[in-house]
């Protein structure tokens, strides 16, 4: 008997964590870092520990449930079977809004960077173009292979050390000097401004999660997708603090710049002259364009598999273009909605993208502690340790950064839970009829 199609177990764990570095795009250590300074008064470098501590406990939450759903999953499939169907789906929903912040947040920054090279050229002709060019090639059915992840993560990482190189030779050359231990921390009144600097700079770890799908693709994902969540989580965290370090040592006060969202460019001409300029510049709009091509093709391709699964009008969502079996409405819709970013700041677009990521940690946290109550063996100290009080930290830290976004995000938040709560009511019958299950490990095939 012919055995069914299958997907081949060929990724390693170099491969995944090389995947997992490319879609966190490392060069965002740079996107934000003007905001970042400016709301924490100067204490970047620690609100990326602060964030960092909340993802590592959260990474460990993550690997547990590995273990437990070895084949492609998501936060979705988590909820859905340990909490409940229904808060499944809504959950999905609530960190969809990430996947549409993203293409935003690739358009701002590309307008940014080429704002500074073309100061006489309207921001909206950047915007435009980005999300016109990444729709039709998306249209096309153009795809970034694992290859050309590898390739702009190596070109990222390559642009960070030049970087960080020239910004170090400069504290070495120049008045300034490098952070006393002690002054990495702030005290008193700037505290508050720490933890909502740190709530901003989650969204430099976006993306390590996203390995988890990868499952049914990785050669003993039980082993190797633990391990690749925490090298990713660790390998970035060491990267954005020591990138920050060096970069707040050299410019304690950002309010030097002229503009404070595009100041790592200004940072690259002081360090490195008009040549580095364009490597910096070339780099980041390379990653903009490779990430903005990468975000709206996952955006559209969930929202096919909801519309294919019927959780949306399956007629709009999920129809697939006759010759090039590509979503072309929802491409469309996204870039509908990208286009938005003409009107929105970074610091709001990047808030959005938090929303649907800390929806994500909270319940991946809360499977974990859930499963623990449900657990009926022994409750030995290690198992105390690991499913309850790791995840329980991992809680607490989600849930003041939270506390910590900007109220526009929350109440943003807020009015898109509440539509998909008020559509899966419709859907089912208020809730008498199974929510339809959405084949996400089909998509990530």
């Amino acid at each position: 008997m012919k055995q069914p199609n299958r997907i081949e177990r060929r990724l390693k764990l170099i491969h995944v964590v090389a995947i997992g570095l490319a879609y966190m795009a490392p060069m965002a250590v740079f996107d934000t870092f003007g905001i970042a300074s400016d709301i924490s008064s100067g204490h970047v470098p620690a609100a990326y520990i602060v964030v960092f501590i909340a993802i590592l406990f959260t990474a460990l939450s993550y690997g547990k449930l590995v273990r437990q759903f070895p084949n492609a999953g998501s936060v979705y499939t988590y909820t859905r079977n340990i909490i409940n169907p229904y808060l499944g789906v809504i959950v999905g929903w609530v960190t969809f809004i990430a996947y549409i912040a993203l293409p935003m947040i690739n358009a701002l920054l590309a307008d940014i960077y080429l704002s500074a090279g073309f100061p006489n050229i309207p921001g909206w002709v950047w915007v435009v173009g980005l999300i016109a060019i990444i729709s039709f090639l998306n249209i096309f059915g153009v795809k970034i292979a694992v290859s050309v992840n590898l390739l702009l993560v190596g070109f990222q990482a390559l642009v960070g050390i030049i970087f960080t190189y020239l910004t170090i030779r400069s504290i070495v050359k120049g008045p300034e000097s490098f952070m006393a231990i002690g002054d990495i921390f702030p005290s008193g009144d700037d505290v508050s401004g720490l933890f909502g600097a740190a709530a901003l700079l989650a969204l430099s770890f976006i993306g390590f999660d996203a390995i988890t799908t990868l499952s049914e693709d990785t050669v003993k994902p039980k082993k190797t997708i633990p391990k690749a969540i925490l090298l990713v989580a660790g390998i970035g965290g060491v990267f954005f603090f020591g990138v920050t370090y060096f970069m707040q040592s050299l410019f304690p006060d950002v309010s030097i710049f002229n503009d404070i969202e595009g100041a790592s460019p200004e940072i690259a001409k002081i360090i490195g002259g008009n040549l580095f300029l364009s490597f910096f510049l070339a780099g980041a709009l390379f990653s903009c364009f490779a990430s903005g091509l990468a975000s709206q093709l996952s955006a559209s391709r969930l929202l096919y598999a909801m519309g294919r699964d019927g959780v949306l009008p399956k007629r709009f969502f999920g129809y697939l273009h006759p010759k090039y079996n590509s979503p072309v409405f929802n491409i469309l819709l996204i870039g509908l909605l990208a286009l938005s970013a003409i009107f929105l700041s970074l610091e709001a677009a990047s808030s959005l993208i938090n929303v649907g990521a800390f929806t994500a940690f909270s319940f991946v946290n809360l499977c974990v502690i859930i499963n623990f109550f449900r657990h009926k063996g022994p409750r030995k100290f290690g198992l105390i340790v690991g499913n309850l009080i790791f995840p329980l930290i991992g809680l607490a830290f989600v849930i003041y950064l939270w506390a910590n976004l900007d109220t526009y995000s929350i109440i943003a938040g807020g009015i898109w839970a509440l539509l998909g709560i008020v559509y899966i009511a419709i859907t089912t019958d208020f809730f008498k009829k199974e929510p339809p299950q959405i084949a996400f490990d089909e998509l990530d095939a």
